[in-house]
């Protein structure tokens, strides 16, 4: 295995990393990975961190488990990878069945991609084009809302409104209405949060009746917008939302690729408010953590307009090399197994109610703005993002900060003293920083 040090220079010489700075970068010491278990990652030099952010929300059952390991491998022994294109397999078929039958209801096909921003962008195509097969051609439009964040892919990024990550880009890409987001409120305000509820429905609503001929879909994170800097939507909004989608005849796509599989204390966040879209997008935390595979999930409505005859129109000239991966595909079903297993939502419910007191002891402190937290979500609004998390990392806590603002989501199966080691270590690191 190559030391640390020659990692280091190939890295240097080598790697172009997301979403990062590569002058600041250079100029630093990359931390280098060399193992992980549980909820914790090892360092080249045997530092151990705490994963806090469950490697970019990914890791729902903590690393290296055994029971995906060993279904990985045994699949690869079969074969790695048969093309979907025009033929099956039985884990294609296998984890579509399931992903059907444990979706809200009425999503009865599913589309294989690779990621999110893929998903995102099958989840538009279809609504577009299904549009376009049903005769109603002004349907060219899509409603989204504001702080939206939908993935990197230009059509991902054109219903996305984060300026910060996507300006560069406008130039290419599509125009989009974006509805106000209920949003701006302190958390522990009710009456705020109705109010912010209320007004941005009522938003929306008029937006819909002005604009419902040429939309051929609404899209939205269902209760948390990730990116944005965890917003956590008001109780009713999601709901609401689905209300008027129905009342103007507009299909909803809930990108649940973030908050997908536990992440807000159920399977899936529209659960929580008993919505059903009319498309789903999921990926992330599918198969764990592990391998990339994502998924696009329709209703028959949508899935009937290409059932026609002209081949030209009906068909979904869409597609990826990856399609359905059988290896990806038995690590998703063996994730799946590991919810049952570990009756992961219960742990989520217990932790969430640790986050709850936590929210309290953060709101005490003069430099937090706001602490907000669901499921195994946290985040406080706060100055001096870029410091605490480095000085978290002192600690031994690995997070990235999003703006102002600093986060926690590990892996939903971190324990209740795991969640205590990190919320301490966010805390003093909040205070050395403010303080």
């Amino acid at each position: 295995m190559p030391n640390s040090d020659d990692i280091i220079r190939d890295d240097r010489a080598c790697v172009w990393h997301p979403f990062t700075w590569m002058p600041g970068y250079l100029a630093g010491e990359p931390l280098v990975i060399t193992g992980a278990e549980g909820i914790t990652l090892v360092a080249a030099d045997g530092t151990r961190y705490m994963d806090g952010i469950s490697s970019m929300w990914l890791n729902v059952h903590g690393h290296a488990r055994a029971e995906i390991a060993e279904a990985i491998a045994e699949q690869a022994k079969r074969f790695c990878h048969v093309s979907v294109f025009g033929q099956t397999h039985e884990l294609a078929t296998t984890l579509a069945r399931r992903l059907v039958e444990m979706t809200p209801e009425g999503l009865n096909h599913v589309f294989y991609s690779d990621d999110g921003a893929t998903a995102v962008e099958v989840a538009l195509k279809i609504a577009f084009q299904s549009a376009q097969i049903r005769g109603e051609t002004k349907r060219t439009k899509f409603v989204a809302l504001e702080h939206a964040y939908h993935g990197d892919t230009l059509g991902a990024a054109s219903v996305g409104d984060i300026e910060h990550f996507h300006h560069t880009f406008r130039p290419l890409l599509f125009d989009c209405i974006h509805a106000p987001a209920p949003t701006g409120f302190p958390f522990d305000d009710a009456r705020a949060r109705d109010a912010a509820r209320d007004n941005a429905l009522a938003a929306l609503d008029r937006i819909f009746d002005e604009h419902a001929d040429e939309t051929c879909a609404f899209i939205i994170e269902p209760i948390v917008q990730g990116a944005a800097g965890m917003l956590i939507h008001p109780e009713g909004y999601l709901a609401g939302a689905r209300k008027h989608c129905t009342k103007h005849g507009i299909p909803m796509i809930a990108d649940e690729v973030f908050v997908g599989f536990g992440r807000t204390g159920t399977m899936f966040a529209c659960e929580r408010e008993n919505v059903s879209p009319d498309i789903l997008c999921l990926a992330k935390g599918l198969t764990g953590g592990t391998v990339p595979v994502a998924v696009t999930l329709s209703s028959e409505s949508i899935y009937d307009a290409f059932l026609g005859d002209d081949p030209t129109a009906c068909t979904f000239f869409h597609g990826h090399s990856y399609c359905a991966n059988p290896v990806g595909c038995a690590a998703a079903l063996a994730s799946l197994d590991l919810f049952e297993k570990d009756v992961t939502l219960r742990q989520v419910a217990r932790l969430e109610g640790q986050l709850s007191e936590a929210a309290f002891c953060f709101r005490r402190l003069g430099a937090v703005g706001d602490a907000r937290f669901i499921g195994l979500i946290f985040a406080i609004d706060v100055g001096g993002a870029n410091e605490i998390c480095a000085a978290a990392r002192k600690r031994g806590l690995l997070i990235r900060p999003l703006g102002d603002v600093v986060y926690l989501t590990p892996p939903l199966v971190t324990t209740e003293d795991e969640l205590a080691r990190m919320i301490t270590v966010l805390y003093d690191a909040v205070t050395e920083v403010t303080e």
